[in-house]
């Protein structure tokens, strides 16, 4: 593994460029390196190279990223191709990154935001209900849970 602590300097100095520089040389040398190629495209999205920063989170991913970079993985990447406009490879990597941590609300926040760029806004704004009624602390939101709960499911339905 390789020691990314002087990158980790540079871009807490704010040389991001120069952090970006040296994590491509890198990825270049250690191409089976996970590490690398995650904080790779990690400055190239910070930086806004988005479509630079995809297939370092593709290497990251296929080479065996773990735990919490991982999970950082997945929502860097769908959250990238939403922004690049590629709707469906985005709710496709957030959909995936969700098998691997199911509980992952910030991946679901994400989710929701590409289910709106798709055009589903049931289950764009379902899964935002869903997200805050499990993760809310306000007392006046949680004591309609159940109302919430229920129109998270189904959004149109009327009692007439």
């Amino acid at each position: 593994m390789v020691d990314l602590s002087s990158i980790h300097e540079l871009q807490k100095a704010g040389q991001h460029e120069e952090a970006r520089q040296q994590l491509i040389q890198l990825a270049t040398q250690f191409p089976n390196d996970a590490a690398v190629h995650y904080e790779t495209a990690c400055v190239h999205d910070f930086l806004g190279f988005e479509h630079q920063a995809v297939p370092f989170y593709l290497a990251a991913i296929r080479n065996g990223l773990s735990g919490s970079d991982l999970r950082g993985a997945y929502l860097g990447l769908g959250s990238t191709y939403r922004t690049l406009g590629q709707y469906e490879e985005s709710k496709r990597t957030f959909l995936e990154g969700l098998l691997l941590f199911p509980e992952a609300t910030e991946i679901k926040v994400f989710l929701a935001m590409t289910l709106y760029n798709l055009g589903d806004f049931h289950a764009s704004v379902g899964s935002l209900l869903r997200v805050i009624v499990n993760t809310t602390s306000d007392s006046a939101t949680k004591s309609y849970e159940r109302a919430i709960r229920l129109y998270a499911e189904d959004l149109d339905r009327r009692w007439d």
